[in-house]
């Protein structure tokens, strides 16, 4: 059995350091070290698991960002990914979820997939909902926030678990699928891994090899806007409740003048 894997993967700020908007109120992505998103990287291990599995397999690891978010790419191909694909372009600064989801579902095709694979959410935006687009985009069906998942005969399964059961599902071929962080521990790359990573392609497109315009994405094309931002307040002392004999009632005070109760 032939099986096309494509992970999509995203380059994010690291979440430990200080993250701060631009002037045109987009994340900040010059100023701060980023990084393959940690959710990202049990996709790339359920795909290699999945790959593993299949005698001729192969797996694609795409991301749509700055020249930086090769980093993101290098990553996954030390992990073992066999190839890669890097969609950059200045056009997309400023895209929101539908003009990636739009970019993502136009490499997908053109890189050829039998199951694309994603995290369950980005670590930066974390609104978890580019594999539904990309399922839609694309016109196949998908199987979402999985903790297992495997592919036989065709029909990729899993299961799904939720706040008080847990779900057994399925999908034929083609389809897009998302795993959570209790699907698996992700693999450390090796050193063979890493200097392996080096020789494998890195294919690069833009707008115009996926046959996009500049105004159906970035800041043109953007579906949403934020309109201002405002930094955190400086954390102050907490308040102190001493109890000599009145400590409930200041506690319950001070928790009703939070309207915690």
């Amino acid at each position: 059995m032939s099986l096309r894997i494509v992970v999509c993967v995203k380059y994010v700020p690291d979440a430990t350091g200080e993250r701060r908007f631009a002037d045109d109120l987009t994340v900040d992505r010059e100023d701060v070290d980023g990084l393959l998103s940690e959710l990202d990287e049990y996709a790339v291990e359920q795909a290699l698991q999945i790959a593993d599995g299949v005698d001729d397999a192969e797996v694609t690891v795409v991301t749509v960002g700055p020249e930086d978010a090769r980093d993101a790419l290098r990553k996954a191909l030390s992990m073992g990914a066999d190839k890669a694909v890097h969609v950059e372009d200045e056009d997309l600064h400023g895209s929101d979820v539908m003009g990636t989801s739009l970019v993502l579902a136009r490499a997908v095709e053109k890189a050829g997939f039998d199951l694309v694979v994603s995290g369950m959410a980005s670590t930066d935006g974390s609104m978890g909902v580019v594999p539904a687009l990309l399922a839609e985009r694309l016109g196949v069906p998908q199987v979402t926030l999985l903790s297992e998942v495997s592919v036989e005969g065709g029909v990729v399964s899993g299961r799904r678990d939720g706040d008080v059961a847990s779900e057994l599902v399925e999908a034929s071929l083609p389809a897009v699928v998302s795993v959570t962080d209790q699907s698996g521990e992700a693999r450390y790359p090796s050193f063979k891994g890493i200097m392996a990573a080096k020789k494998k392609p890195v294919v690069s497109w833009d707008l115009s090899d996926l046959g996009i315009g500049a105004e159906e994405v970035g800041l043109a094309g953007a579906f949403t806007v934020v309109e201002s931002v405002a930094e955190r307040p400086a954390r102050v002392a907490g308040t102190v409740v001493k109890d000599e004999g009145e400590g409930g009632r200041q506690l319950a005070g001070f928790l009703a003048g939070q309207k915690f109760i």
